[in-house]
């Protein structure tokens, strides 16, 4: 076998995989010396021109994951699964964590878990969000990831496993040369959940709950499933959606071949890297105009809104509110500025912090999730409502969605996404819902926000 090589090229599938399995050998020698838990081991080569997505989609849909960052500095596509860490409502975030960290601290390299949680852990599960349960993190079995623009294909095992295993799966994998435009199929039909009527209703009932200086928003969702002629193939509709969408932070979740979320979320949750947060509050939106003069008049318009700026403020208060608690030293952005997508625009303060040394990621995910922009504010009268009214199972959409690796973790709100079914593709987006908001506004914000799903299939009139 190779194992002195600097770099190899996509089309050396046979070297790539031999450089791989020479690594893992001398890796599980060393460690066969050595007794207790078994270890995470790391093998990675580098590897020109290999592209992440186009080599995601070429893999069985198994159980797949991928990541990439707003900025585009960073990018993981995963296939197949060395570990997977996952449980049902009722959990504790504490346990969770730790058991996390305490498999990665020992780990060869610098191996990340993907995953995800719920919006709400309590709450009844839908059978379509049944394979994702409470919460799911996998350490892929194979990754492509591309940093600081070098590309590298990787393997993780545990030390207790066998090579032959690993080898036999590294056997079935394609190392594709060509990127193909991903094919996003109409779809024949499309119900919304609720339907603008019984939406409207809603959002008056929220209203009418409202207590000043007790109750003074909540965000409330809907869902619309569109019905296709054959299977989706969530990875192609993933490389389509980041083809279409920018600034975003963009990720796939599949736990089999029958599932996947998948989306392009604008809002960060937290970055952490040692003791140093970020963070930053989004809330308050208007679409893009269709010629600059009215694209500069809704950016004026968002910019001076007092319900928009009021809106943006509650989530402002309470994510400062939390992380007063948990920084040493804490600063935020003094006034919002605008975050540009294709198609909308919001408002955004930012948020750096160090963190004080007892602070986790547990303590982290419990306190920010879920933000007064998919919750609302005070969050637990929100969470009551939303759970009232709301006629369908929000799963992964709005939760925690991200990656934790040694000494650092990413999480962002897993919204502006859709979970794909078999046949069916189902589009989750919500809508903050405070004194002075009218059904119908909230409606169309809410089908904005879902366009860039959208613009990519052929609108069917709604059943």
């Amino acid at each position: 076998m190779t194992t002195a090589i600097e770099r190899l090229g996509v089309n050396e599938k046979e070297r790539i995989k031999e450089a791989i399995l020479a690594k893992l050998t001398g890796q599980l020698q060393d460690t066969a010396r050595r007794k207790g838990e078994p270890v995470i081991l790391r093998a990675e080569i580098d590897v020109k021109g290999l592209q992440a997505l186009t080599w995601l989609r070429a893999q069985h849909p198994t159980s797949r994951g991928y990541w990439s960052d707003r900025e585009n500095r960073f990018e993981l596509a995963g296939s197949g699964a060395a570990d997977v860490i996952t449980g049902d409502s009722g959990f504790d975030y504490d346990q969770l964590m730790n058991t996390l960290h305490q498999r990665l601290a020992t780990a060869r390299g610098n191996p990340r878990y993907l995953g995800g949680l719920r919006f709400s852990i309590n709450d009844r599960q839908d059978e379509a969000w049944r394979c994702f349960r409470a919460y799911r993190f996998i350490l892929p079995r194979f990754e492509v990831v591309r940093r600081d623009g070098k590309t590298v294909f990787a393997c993780n095992m545990l030390s207790n496993e066998t090579l032959e295993a690993v080898t036999v799966s590294l056997a079935r994998l394609s190392f594709p040369e060509t990127d193909p435009s991903p094919t996003i199929p109409t779809p024949v039909s499309r119900h919304d959940h609720p339907d603008q009527r019984h939406w409207c209703t809603a959002v008056d009932a929220a209203l009418k709950a409202f207590q000043p200086g007790r109750y003074e928003k909540v965000v409330l969702a809907r869902k619309a499933t569109f019905q296709f002629t054959a299977p989706l193939n969530a990875a192609a509709w993933l490389a389509a959606l980041r083809r279409n969408t920018s600034h975003c932070f963009h990720f796939l979740f599949q736990p089999d071949a029958g599932a996947a979320f998948l989306g392009a979320s604008p809002e960060r949750l937290y970055r952490r890297d040692g003791d140093v947060i970020r963070t930053e509050a989004i809330a308050g939106s208007r679409p893009r105009g269709a010629s600059q003069e009215e694209d500069n008049r809704l950016l004026k318009a968002l910019a001076t809104s007092e319900k928009d700026l009021r809106e943006h403020g509650y989530v402002v208060q309470e994510i400062h509110r939390i992380l007063s608690g948990m920084c040493n030293l804490l600063a935020a952005d003094e006034k919002p500025g605008v975050l540009e997508l294709r198609r909308c625009r919001h408002l955004i303060t930012g948020f750096r912090g160090k963190l004080k040394a007892h602070v986790k990621d547990a303590d982290l995910l419990r306190s920010l999730h879920p933000t007064p922009a998919v919750g609302g504010f005070p969050r637990d009268r929100a969470l009551q409502d939303i759970a009232r009214i709301e006629p369908f199972d929000r799963g992964w959409y709005a939760g925690p969605v991200g990656w934790i690796a040694k000494d650092a973790a990413q999480f962002v709100v897993g919204i502006r996404s859709g979970l794909t079914e078999g046949c069916r593709l189902h589009l989750f987006s919500g809508a903050g819902i405070v004194s002075g908001s009218v059904p119908e506004d909230e409606w169309d914000e809410i089908e904005n926000k879902i366009s860039d799903f959208l613009a990519l299939f052929a609108r069917p009139s709604n059943q």
